[in-house]
């Protein structure tokens, strides 16, 4: 059986990691192999690109900077971890994909729409999550959840508005594509878990 891609997304706070677990347990408990990846990040390379884009520098960050190292990460944990893995057969769970810079870089920071693209149609060529949960939360609550778990990085630094902009985007997107399922995850977190392990298993063939 060919290995599928889903990914999880959200802003901070919203659930994503325990969501992501659930998913490993219900895959691996199909008997699929399983494999996890998360944005930026997932390779050496990708880690210390990871690294870079959430250091509070001593100097204003560029948004164009900030997205193209996104897609600098993305393509290598594209190449050298996704596509292998759904190659030999392996579903692949990931922590954010392409929807985080098309709401992130392209709702929170403003980015022009036509360049995202641009940059996705070179580091991506068409490729696609088979799967989207995109886990909905209000950004004042998810910006509370995350302060809870210690100091915030800079992009968990850009403020309120920023993260409206963020979950507007998104909120967008999801409605006009049929691959993402939005959940609300203002829900207890059971409630959560409980439509998330429906989908997975509607999904799984």
């Amino acid at each position: 059986m060919a290995g599928k891609f889903i990914v999880v997304e959200g802003l901070e706070g919203a659930g994503k990691s325990s969501v992501i677990s659930l998913i490993v347990e219900t895959l691996q408990a199909r008997g699929l192999s399983v494999t996890q990846t998360r944005e930026p990040g997932g390779t050496p390379m990708a880690e210390a690109i990871r690294e870079c884009v959430k250091h509070d520098w001593d100097e204003e960050v560029a948004e164009e900077t900030e997205l193209m190292l996104m897609y600098a990460a993305r393509v290598q944990l594209l190449k050298n971890r996704i596509l292998p893995a759904l190659a030999s057969g392996e579903w692949v769970v990931g922590d954010r994909h392409d929807l985080s810079s098309q709401a992130y870089q392209g709702g929170g920071r403003g980015l022009n729409a036509d360049t995202l693209r641009a940059l996705a149609d070179i580091a991506l060529d068409g490729f696609t999550p088979d799967l989207t949960l995109y886990l909905d939360v209000e950004p004042a609550t998810g910006l509370a959840r995350a302060r809870g778990r210690g100091e915030l990085d800079r992009i968990e630094q850009a403020g309120l508005v920023f993260f409206e902009r963020t979950r507007d985007r998104y909120l967008a997107l999801a409605a006009d594509d049929p691959t993402i399922t939005t959940i609300d995850a203002m829900q207890p977190m059971a409630a959560v878990h409980a439509q998330v392990r429906h989908c997975v298993e509607q999904f799984l063939p």
